[in-house]
């Protein structure tokens, strides 16, 4: 499935049908069409991570912020912004989650606290996956999530407007990036912490800016004392301040050298302050130009780094040169060849030693700069042969997991080898849908980031088959930008290595993700180049799928014949292959192209061929695809009852296998089922449901056929001048898309609708322009079509 409004001649009315949380209002054609998803007050979010324990002074800093508290109690003024900015290291992090802490109960509804990674080696995050992720916190389900930036962004705005919400966002490097998660008004406060100073946000959102600086000498001894406390007693507090200016007096390099303290109690201050210049020495000399205080920084990570037991400082080098920013135990194992359990005690130490953090049970990432760190040692200390296994096994990891991720879901099956797993590797495995998905969720950017890596290393192999496999779920789950990101990477690397096979399968990858994003045209050049590199390959069962794939995209662009052919050329393949699923699939796809050629008795068989035999072979994903069409299928010949019935089976699947594209597509066929059975308000509500989905999956061409849709609930409610609203916002999409069947439909409906309000030569207006768009169609639906604009321009 996968012009200027005319102002309206009356006053509208907005009302609410369907469930609270998916409405849709109809105002004045002048201000659009709006939609709102009013959700209840859903779960309250606490994502803050733990603060420090032992946090030190920072008294006056702490009263700076508590007074920006006083910006947040009126909801009419824009939302408070506070900027902690400072160096590398000087604790910026630390105080804002300790003031954070301190202040939580003063936010009723919770508070948010995402990593903007502007600094890290790797890729920063983006805005869009932190939006994803807080508006999963504030409860919107995954299916209601939309799928670009800015509707996120206003959905997120939305539901912080009558909130209270403390959100702290974490290593900002740009402005850029923290736009889209910043709030409109309301009693917000947004805490960010950089090393720039962000000028921009100071000058033009009033954000208030708190410069840090590092400790004072007796807070930088206090953090010293307090860190030890129970290791080491007698210290002199000389020594103490020496190796406080040692360490810059900066919290992170301070917490580090205190843990080598505390693990050496039996070692004098002065040895451990010695080890300490001499390694300061040696950084001086390898300065490339670094501040005084980041080369400082970087002599205390050297100093606590070779202090650690082998296997500890092995496991830590290693990690960096693990391609995204967090990772997991089994990750990590793969990388160091060892068991997740001996690598989970390791993993231990260093989250003692202060040189990674733990997020979660089983999620652990770097401080920025210890990751750059690791990824310098790894360099220096790990030969590059070492370098190139390491970097092997982690990427055949995410490789090998995905492989049976999918495996376990209903999305899909593999058409290629894999080479074997390395030794000391073992994949993640999963034993339902659900697990796989749960999988893939946790794992999304470091797959992308994985992609990535291995490009850049030449393991071109690794580099086009992840997202040849993640094909399956993005074909699914539609998330656009990883699947074009990872797929013109794999593309990259398919032709770097000229394996025309590999450069087919992406081919068709991006053919399809082209045409789910209704870019047809492009979907369906890309899919040809495929169809002639596996005429060459000889791989009939790649041919085959890509011929399904290129009728698709004819099928939307109403080329019935030519989709015809090549879905005919792909039924052949697929009977002398006896490939069941593939047979079925093009099956249902001639049958889609039988019922636009008006001809339904006959796609009814085969749609119900097809279904049959997804269901023997248990591919539930792929059933509940062929039942839609069926829906519409049986609506067309009139068998209303067991239309809706097959639309109630596949909203029931479609929820228990988490399939927002299929829900969403039921929901239209749904409404049109009720309105044949002159159920216009039962109509409404269905498709208000289906356009608030379409949008948040950011199917813009799927969404204009549900506004068009709920237009025609409207018209049928004889509420005419919203029904004209409707048809107007879903022509205008139309047209921006390029799909001008779609859009002489809307422009009917537009003309049937103002005629029927009293609006003739608005009417007559539309009528033309939808007969006008449609001289190139010449199927039956299309000369039905023009035979209704003709009756109607001339009976008006």
């Amino acid at each position: 499935m996968h012009d200027t409004p005319p102002e309206p001649s009356e006053q509208t009315r907005s009302v609410l049908y369907g469930a609270a949380r998916d409405v849709v209002q109809a105002r004045q054609v002048s201000g659009g069409v709006h939609f709102h998803s009013a959700q209840s007050a859903g779960p309250t979010p606490r994502l803050l991570p733990p603060g420090v324990p032992d946090f030190v002074n920072r008294t006056d800093d702490l009263q700076h912020l508590t007074a920006a508290l006083a910006a947040t109690t009126d909801a009419r003024t824009p939302s408070a912004i506070v900027v902690i900015a400072g160096t590398a290291g000087v604790g910026k992090t630390s105080l804002a989650l300790h003031w954070a802490h301190q202040v939580r109960d003063q936010f009723p509804h919770g508070q948010l606290y995402a990593n903007l990674r502007g600094y890290d080696p790797g890729q920063p995050a983006r805005p869009h996956d932190i939006l994803e992720r807080f508006l999963r916190a504030l409860g919107v389900p995954h299916d209601d999530i939309p799928a670009d930036t800015d509707t996120r962004t206003d959905l997120y705005r939305s539901l912080l407007a009558e909130r209270r919400v403390l959100i702290v966002l974490d290593n900002a490097a740009t402005v850029t990036d923290l736009r889209p998660l910043l709030p409109g008004t309301g009693e917000c406060l947004t805490l960010i912490t950089s090393r720039s100073r962000l000028s921009a946000l100071v000058a033009r959102d009033g954000a208030r800016r708190l410069t840090l600086d590092v400790l004072a000498d007796p807070d930088a001894v206090t953090l010293l004392q307090i860190t030890t406390d129970g290791y080491r007693r007698g210290d002199d507090p000389q020594e103490l301040t020496e190796l406080a200016r040692l360490c810059a007096r900066l919290p992170l390099a301070l917490r580090i050298a205190a843990e080598r303290a505390s693990r050496y109690p039996q070692h004098t201050l002065s040895d451990l302050i010695q080890d300490l210049r001499d390694e300061s020495g040696l950084w001086e000399l390898l300065a490339t130009g670094d501040d005084d205080e980041t080369s400082r920084v970087r002599s205390v990570f050297a100093w606590s780094y070779q202090a650690l037991p082998a296997d500890a400082a092995g496991l830590f080098r290693l990690l960096g040169l693990h391609p995204g920013a967090d990772f997991c135990t089994n990750a990590a194992a793969a990388l160091a060849a060892q068991s997740p359990n001996r690598t989970r005690s390791i993993l231990d130490v260093l989250v003692g030693a202060h040189l990674i953090e733990q997020q979660a049970r089983d999620r652990y990432q770097f401080h920025d700069l210890l990751r750059a760190y690791a990824a310098d040692q790894v360099q220096h200390d790990e030969p590059a042969e070492s370098r190139t296994r390491a970097l092997l096994r982690v990427i055949s990891w995410y490789l090998h997991s995905a492989d049976n991720a999918i495996a376990a879901s209903d999305y899909g099956r593999r058409r290629f080898e894999l080479e074997a797993l390395p030794d000391g590797v073992t994949a993640a495995s999963f034993t339902t849908h659900e697990d796989a998905l749960t999988w893939y969720e946790a794992e999304r950017s470091n797959l992308v980031a994985a992609t990535r890596a291995a490009h850049t290393a030449g393991l071109h192999q690794h580099a086009w088959q992840l997202p040849a496999l993640l094909h399956h779920i993005y074909n699914f789950r539609h998330p656009f930008h990883e699947w074009f990101t990872t797929t013109e990477i794999g593309l990259a690397s398919a032709r770097a290595i000229n394996d025309r096979r590999a450069e087919a399968l992406l081919l068709h990858s991006l053919g399809k993700a082209y045409t789910q994003a209704n870019r047809h045209h492009e979907g369906l050049e890309h899919l040809r180049q495929a169809i002639a590199l596996h005429e060459h390959t000889a791989n009939p069962a790649d041919e085959a799928e890509t011929l399904c794939g290129a009728g698709l995209a004819c099928l939307r662009l109403r080329r019935l014949e030519e989709a015809l052919e090549l879905l005919h050329r792909a039924l052949t393949i697929a009977r002398q292959l006896r490939d069941r699923h593939q047979e079925a699939f093009a099956t249902h796809l001639i049958g889609w192209a039988l019922l636009e050629l008006d001809q339904p008795a006959q796609a009814l068989q085969h749609s119900q061929t097809a279904a049959e035999t997804m269901r023997q072979l248990g591919n539930r994903a792929s059933e509940i695809d062929v039942l839609v069409k069926q829906c519409d299928i049986l609506r067309q010949l009139g068998r209303l009852d067991e239309a809706r019935t097959v639309a109630q089976q596949t909203l029931t699947v479609a929820s228990d296998t988490d399939d927002p594209v299929i829900t969403a597509a039921a929901y239209i066929e749904l409404g049109r089922i009720h309105q044949d059975l002159h159920e216009p308000e039962e109509a409404l509500a269905a498709y208000q449901r289906a356009t608030v989905l379409q949008r948040r999956l950011g199917n813009r061409g799927r969404e204009a056929t549900a506004l068009d849709a709920t237009g025609l609930a409207y018209h049928q409610l004889g509420r005419y001048a919203e029904a004209a609203e409707f048809h107007l916002h879903a022509a205008t999409m139309q047209r921006e898309l390029a799909d001008p069947w779609l859009q002489a439909i809307a422009l009917t409906h537009l003309g049937d609708a103002l005629h029927a309000a009293g609006r003739t030569p608005e009417a007559t207006e539309s009528w033309n322009d939808a007969h006008h768009l449609l001289r190139p169609f010449d199927d039956p639906a299309a000369r039905k079509l023009r035979n209704h604009l003709s009756a109607a321009m001339t009976t008006s």
